[in-house]
């Protein structure tokens, strides 16, 4: 069974403009560990030699330029729903929440693909990704919108480049096939736990299934 859903208002995507339907957004506040984002990414002034951030706009500017259109839409799972995407993400990734917010990218009313926007802890601070699921099920970008731990725990574009293509299965895992960040592994735990999470939820709720979509 789909869960319900109800519209709610570096590696790249190919789309062309960009355009936004907005409702009424459902907000839900996110702990520090394995939650999906359900509002805007809240930037505050940064300190002296901070790393730069992206808002939740831009990066959705980035992964379906203009002219596709973005909608925001939210799935509420239910309690069968909610144990099947933590039985395939597996034993040691969190997912808690039944309310999971996503972005549908669109160019002529067909769908290019799905962004989510995961926030989770690494040692002790906080790291937002964003990460697109192309229709055939497989992440089309992965980014970094905000890293709060010391920049030589941060993930570079290559390192993120390898989960690109990447779908749900026993390789993505770091006993996997995913490599290991050298120095950071706390960081590249952090981020392969997201991807699952992501594509579990991806999977269950089923976004780009015509019944998903009005």
């Amino acid at each position: 069974m789909r869960a319900p859903v109800g519209p709610s208002g570096r590696c790249s995507a190919t789309a062309n403009g960009f355009a936004e339907r907005r409702a009424r957004a459902l907000t839900r506040p996110s702990g520090p560990t394995g939650a999906l984002i359900t509002g805007a990414l809240l930037l505050i002034p940064a300190p002296l030699g901070a790393q730069s951030r992206l808002t939740q706009d831009d990066a959705l500017r980035l992964a379906f330029p203009p002219p596709a259109v973005i909608e925001r839409r939210t799935a509420f799972l239910t309690e069968e729903q909610l144990a099947r995407a933590k039985a395939l993400a597996g034993a040691d990734v969190q997912v808690t929440s039944r309310v999971v917010t996503y972005y549908l990218g669109l160019r002529d009313g067909a769908p290019l693909a799905v962004a989510y926007f995961d926030r989770h802890r690494v040692r002790t601070l906080n790291q937002v990704l964003m990460f697109v699921v192309a229709p055939d099920g497989r992440f089309e970008r992965v980014d970094i919108l905000d890293f709060q731990e010391p920049p030589d725990y941060r993930a570079s574009p290559g390192w993120l480049g390898q989960l690109v293509g990447r779908r749900l299965d026993d390789g993505l895992s770091l006993k996997g096939s995913v490599v290991n960040l050298t120095g950071a592994t706390l960081t590249s735990r952090a981020i392969t736990r997201a991807s699952r999470r992501v594509l579990a939820l991806h999977q269950v709720i089923a976004p780009l299934a015509p019944a998903a979509r009005p």
